[in-house]
């Protein structure tokens, strides 16, 4: 609901069709990011593509090709590669070759967007980026282990919004599918380029250090899974916050991560009702969760009566999957 949703009226069929529209139109609106993205950061210098998010996008493709590049050069030079640098040209290249995948720019097109959000939520509703009610309830858990993987992602969590406001995108960080896909266009470019694969054992020892389950994705995931069902309370978007937040509506409704951070932005307003009710959140609950997000959307009651499956049902027909916008 790109406009504000005031005018929704009528009873449920008429709701349920205007959310299928407008789920359409926001799915149009992601598949429109790639292009557009593209081509702003093939050059110097739509509402979901700011100057601010193409920078980031950029500077984190930027830092994924230098940490590639210097395990390459690490296996070729050995110590003698220490303190050297590649050739800002190299640079370029392998991040332009990152950002030709719509896997990868997805990726970092989202992180971008769920850095912005956070940062926009701290100013607009005081919720802190980093360190939420919730995860310092789960800190101060009776439970050693919940109490253990909630600091270990409170850790994660404040590497990754420290990264981002360095533009930085550690390969370590990244979920296991999109790993694989930038070692693949890693290779592919290499091979391309000048005709010379990736030493082997450059890729084997990226491979060999890499573990989802300690990337911040990987915390999260788990410790929204360890909360078994007390994970309705990160629902709570003041409470959780929005790295929490994210993780549970994704896992309640089944659906990427990726997608339920790009439910929050207010382009994509159906999208983030079908997922509150998919959850099993009444109108009232819903309703509470935009006026922290986006308080200038009203959620109609009649919300309310659309049964969960049906709106997980209509979510699950949407075209869009945020890891591959392009399509």
């Amino acid at each position: 609901m790109a406009q504000p949703a005031t005018s929704i009226s009528g009873d449920l069929t008429s709701v349920e069709g205007l959310l299928r529209e407008e789920l359409a139109r926001g799915d149009r609106s992601l598949r429109g990011v790639a292009p557009v993205l593209a081509h702003m950061l093939a050059s110097p210098g739509n509402a979901m593509v700011t100057d601010a998010i193409v920078a980031r996008v950029r500077g984190m493709l930027e830092h994924l090709a230098r940490q590639l590049l210097a395990a390459e050069r690490a296996e070729r030079m050995g110590d003698a590669a220490r303190g050297s640098a590649d050739p800002p040209e190299d640079v370029d290249a392998l991040a332009a070759w990152l950002a030709s995948d719509h896997v990868v720019l997805g990726h970092s097109y989202v992180l971008a967007m769920e850095s912005h959000l956070a940062e926009r939520l701290e100013r607009r509703a005081s919720v802190d980026p980093v360190l939420s009610p919730l995860l310092q309830e789960l800190i101060a858990s009776e439970k050693p282990a919940t109490a253990e993987l909630a600091m270990a992602t409170l850790a994660a969590q404040s590497r990754f919004i420290q990264s981002q406001r360095r533009m930085d995108m550690p390969l370590a960080e990244l979920p296991a599918e999109l790993f694989l896909s930038v070692i693949e266009c890693w290779q592919n470019a290499a091979s391309e380029s000048n005709g010379e694969d990736v030493p082997r054992g450059a890729v084997d020892r990226l491979k060999r250090s890499y573990d989802e389950g300690a990337s911040r994705g990987g915390l999260l995931a788990r410790l929204v899974s360890a909360m078994g069902n007390g994970a309705v309370a990160a629902l709570e978007l003041e409470h959780a916050g929005l790295a929490l937040f994210a993780t549970a509506l994704a896992s309640r409704t089944r659906q990427p991560r990726d997608n339920a951070v790009i439910a929050c932005h207010e382009s994509q307003a159906a999208r983030l009702a079908l997922a509150f009710r998919a959850a099993g959140m009444d109108a009232a609950a819903i309703e509470r969760q935009f006026l922290v997000l986006e308080p200038g959307i009203s959620v109609p009651e009649v919300i309310g009566k659309l049964a969960p499956d049906r709106a997980q049902a209509i979510l699950a027909q949407s075209e869009a999957r945020v890891m591959d916008i392009e399509r």
